[in-house]
């Protein structure tokens, strides 16, 4: 019984692979050809590499950070896939169509066509350090070093329209929040002020504490009057008129303290004035002191976006320009092709040279 044959059998045994020069007459010419479009015509590399920029690289993180700016709205990480997505994206392609004028260059294509030739034709990839490198092998070392050089540029300025965009957003919501911010502060004040007015208090929390600090002084004088009156009665009686006006002040000062230590009084100078002020005063400036922080934050916020936008440009550092390698290049493809033929070539003439038992005497009659 003959074993079913193999693929290589299988391709022995066809026609027009029976004798040698029919082989040769097809595998030559193949690998010879697929050889010379390895080398021919002659092939350029363009390349180009370029690394997303932050506010450290530039030396500006602590002028974001005094501004309450946050000069990468992607993150570290983050910024080189973007940049990587960004420089393969269709409006990337799009711009380096535009500028480099491919249309003119590769007439009778179509903005379609032309978006799929640029993107079997260049290639995006990132390497180790954040780098992003853009490469484009080509026939026209010209066309393809304008092309590289234009995918640079064209994703700097994709990464500045995405940056100012984020940022235009960022400003107008900090404007709401510092126009809110800023009715708030200017109730406060007002609120403040009211109270101030309504009290005659030009500095409140001075004039709560001298009127807090009038107690103590009035408790001296009284105790600098009695020792007074106590000589006083030494040297007079009590109908002596010099003792009845100490006397007199003496009894005043004590209902003037008396009157100032009344935690339920209302007057002027009373102790229950004090610390109904004092918790008026405290409740108002908590409330002046919190507004006016919030509204300093978003203003300073806000006027980090302006920093943002003058920066927004410096997202790319370019590490080298777009230059041609200066290597041979060759078309792999074709070379693995031709390999390929030449390999297969090499396994049918091996096959026929040891060929199963079966079918020996057959590949020798068609040999001869």
């Amino acid at each position: 019984m003959t074993p079913p044959n193999s693929l290589i059998g299988t391709l022995t045994s066809l026609r027009p692979l029976q004798r040698f020069r029919w082989r040769a007459a097809i595998f030559a010419p193949l690998v010879v050809i697929l050889v010379l479009l390895g080398f021919f015509p002659e092939r350029y590399q363009a390349t180009s590499s370029f690394a997303p920029s932050d506010s450290a690289s530039m030396g500006l993180s602590g002028a974001f950070a005094g501004l309450g700016s946050i000069a990468n709205v992607f993150g570290n990480q983050a910024a080189i896939e973007v940049a990587q997505r960004v420089a393969k994206s269709v409006a990337v392609r799009d711009r380096v169509i535009a500028e480099t004028h491919l249309a003119d260059r590769l007439p009778g294509s179509d903005r379609v066509t032309l978006q799929r030739w640029l993107g079997r034709h260049v290639d995006v990839r990132s390497m180790r350090g954040g780098i992003i490198v853009v490469e484009m092998q080509y026939s026209d070392p010209v066309l393809a070093r304008e092309i590289v050089s234009s995918y640079v540029h064209s994703t700097q300025v994709e990464l500045t329209v995405i940056s100012r965009r984020q940022t235009n957003s960022k400003r107008e919501l900090l404007r709401q929040l510092v126009s809110d911010a800023y009715n708030e502060f200017s109730q406060a004040q007002a609120k403040y002020d009211a109270f101030r007015l309504r009290n005659g208090y030009a500095e409140p929390r001075q004039s709560i504490a001298a009127i807090g600090d009038r107690i103590p002084m009035l408790e001296a004088e009284i105790k600098g009057r009695q020792v007074a009156l106590s000589v006083a009665r030494r040297l007079y009686t009590d109908e002596n008129l010099t003792v009845k006006q100490q006397l007199a002040e003496v009894a005043a000062l004590q209902g003037q303290l008396a009157t100032a230590k009344d935690a339920t009084s209302k007057g002027a100078d009373s102790l229950g004035k004090i610390v109904d002020h004092s918790n008026q005063l405290f409740y108002l400036e908590r409330e002046l002191g919190i507004s006016r922080a919030l509204y300093d934050s978003y203003m300073r916020y806000l006027q980090g976006t302006a920093v943002e936008d003058l920066t927004a440009a410096s997202n790319v550092r370019v590490l080298e320009q777009a230059y041609i390698e200066t290597a041979r290049q060759y078309y792999l493809p074709a070379l693995v092709g031709a390999l390929a033929c030449l390999m297969l070539w090499m396994a049918i003439e091996f096959y026929r040279l040891r060929p199963p038992v079966g079918n020996r005497l057959e590949f020798r009659q068609t040999d001869d």
